[in-house]
C-alpha cells in the first residue's frame, strides 16, 4: 500500500529523515519508534506532504505521490494526527470534526451525519457540543483521531496519539486502533507507549538519527542488540547481557 524508498530531509547541516526505506501492507498495523529527537514526525511530514522531501520517493496504491500537497494527498486516502493536538478551540466538538468530513463533501448535512457517526464511534458522543478547549487531554486526542478518520482514509498516520494518557486511557486508544484497522483503514503509528506498540503492531521499524537501523516484529526488535543502543546509549547491550547472566 504505501512504499517510501530513500527518503531524506535536511534542515541546514542536520539529516533529519536520511535515506528512509518502509513499506505497509493493506493489511496491517505497523509501527515506528525511536528516541526523541530521531525524524520521526519529519518523517510522517514527507509522507503526508507537509514538508517536502529533498530526495526519494513515495507511493501510494501504486501512485507516485512524492512532493504532492497535503490537501491532495489526503483526496488520495493518507490522513494524519498531529503529536501536539491543534483543534479549533472555539468550535465544537462536532464543527471540528466536520473539518474532516468536508474533505469527501461539500454538503453540509453530509458533513455533520459523517461527523457524528465517527465522533460516536471514538466515544465523542456526549461532548458534540461543547466547545473543543473545554475537553480533556484525552478528550483532545480522540477529537484529533476523529477528525482524520472523518476523511475517510485508506491510511492514518497516527504521531503518538496516545502520549501522555494514563493506562486506562492507553487501553481504550488501542481497543480503538483495533476497531479502525478492523473497519479496513491500514494503521502506520509513531508510538513511545509500548505497551501499544507490542499490542497493535505486526512489524516495527526502529528510526535513529534519521535511518531505519532495525524492522521486524516486536519481540525482535525488543531484543535487538542495536535498538538497545539506540535507547539506552553505547553499551547498554552489553551490560543488560551480562546483568542477565549473572541473574
Amino acid at each position: 500500500m504505501l512504499e517510501v524508498r530513500a527518503l531524506s530531509k535536511a534542515f541546514g547541516g542536520l539529516a533529519a529523515v536520511d535515506r528512509v526505506s518502509l513499506d505497509v501492507g493493506h493489511d496491517e498495523i505497523v509501527a515506528l519508534i525511536g528516541p526523541n529527537g530521531a525524524g520521526k514526525t519529519t518523517l510522517f511530514a514527507c509522507i503526508a506532504g507537509f514538508i517536502q522531501a529533498d530526495a526519494g520517493s513515495v507511493r501510494f496504491l501504486g501512485s507516485d505521490i512524492t512532493g504532492l500537497p497535503p490537501h491532495r494527498i489526503c483526496a488520495r486516502g493518507i490522513a494524519r494526527t498531529f503529536q501536539i493536538t491543534q483543534p479549533f478551540s472555539r468550535l465544537s466538538v462536532l464543527e471540528n470534526v466536520m473539518v474532516g468530513a468536508y474533505h469527501t463533501t461539500r454538503v453540509r448535512r453530509d458533513a455533520a451525519a459523517r461527523a457524528e457517526e465517527v465522533a460516536r464511534q471514538l466515544g465523542l458522543g456526549p461532548q458534540l457540543d461543547m466547545r473543543a478547549d473545554a475537553l480533556t487531554l484525552a478528550g483532545r486526542k480522540r477529537l484529533e483521531l476523529a477528525r482524520a478518520l472523518a476523511t475517510r482514509p485508506k491510511l492514518l498516520l497516527l504521531d503518538e496519539v496516545m502520549a501522555g494518557l494514563n493506562p486506562l486511557e492507553v487501553e481504550d486508544v488501542v481497543g480503538m486502533v483495533r476497531a479502525i484497522r478492523a473497519g479496513g483503514v491500514v494503521v502506520l503509528l509513531i508510538e513511545h507507549v509500548m505497551q501499544a506498540v507490542v499490542s497493535l503492531a505486526q512489524r516495527v521499524y526502529v528510526l535513529s538519527n534519521g535511518r531505519i537501523i532495525a524492522n521486524g516484529p516486536p519481540a525482535a526488535i525488543a531484543a535487538d542488540p542495536g535498538v538497545i543502543e539506540a535507547y539506552l546509549g553505547h553499551g547498554a547491550a552489553a551490560r543488560l547481557q551480562r546483568g542477565g547472566a549473572h541473574a
